[in-house]
């Protein structure tokens, strides 16, 4: 089973993904991992990246974290396991460290979409579970650039692409489960 979760910021995502993985912990023998996207780019990023350490650490001390700010396909390959989940956040941090590095060249389409078939090629074969979590930024005005609107557009096609490759998909709001697509055994 994969799940995308998505939703605005602050809506709950990412706890709704630790409690997945509290609730596979439940079992013997099984393991969680979270593959964290986030780099560092300012000092407000660095704080904040420490800060979701150490709550991720206090709620859910068995999850341990890998850092693949765009290695995330390869990583999903790697470390995908029967006994164990996979917890990827997020997404939209992903993209953007593909579309707008802190150093380096943006991904170009044919780059982009190579990454996103990679990425979708990777769950399609995970050996266990993953949930995935991303932010749902389509719901608002067109931004006046074209580099947001590429953003946005990008990240509404790469939604679209990981939702198919996924059995569940929940929209968080407020910190509440709305159910999209599958159901919840």
């Amino acid at each position: 089973m994969h799940e995308l979760i998505l939703g605005g910021c602050k809506s709950g995502k990412s706890r709704c993904a630790e409690q997945r993985a509290i609730d596979w912990l439940a079992w013997p023998d099984r393991s969680a991992t979270l593959l964290a996207t986030a780099l560092p780019g300012d000092p407000e990023m660095r704080e904040r990246i420490a800060r979701h350490r150490e709550d991720r650490a206090r709620r859910v001390p068995a999850l341990s974290a890998i850092e693949v700010p765009l290695a995330l396909p390869e990583a999903v390959t790697d470390h995908s396991a029967a006994h164990r989940i996979l917890v990827i956040d997020c997404l939209t941090l992903w993209l953007t460290n593909l579309l707008m590095p802190l150093s380096g060249a943006p991904a170009d389409a044919a780059r982009l979409k190579t990454r996103q078939d990679d990425l979708v090629a990777a769950l399609r074969t995970a050996r266990g579970p993953v949930v995935l979590v991303s932010n749902e930024i389509g719901w608002g005005v067109s931004p006046m650039s074209s580099e947001a609107r590429r953003f946005v557009d990008a990240l509404g096609v790469l939604h679209q692409r990981v939702a198919a490759a996924c059995s569940h998909v929940t929209l968080m709001v407020a910190g509440h489960e709305l159910e999209v697509k599958g159901g919840r055994a």
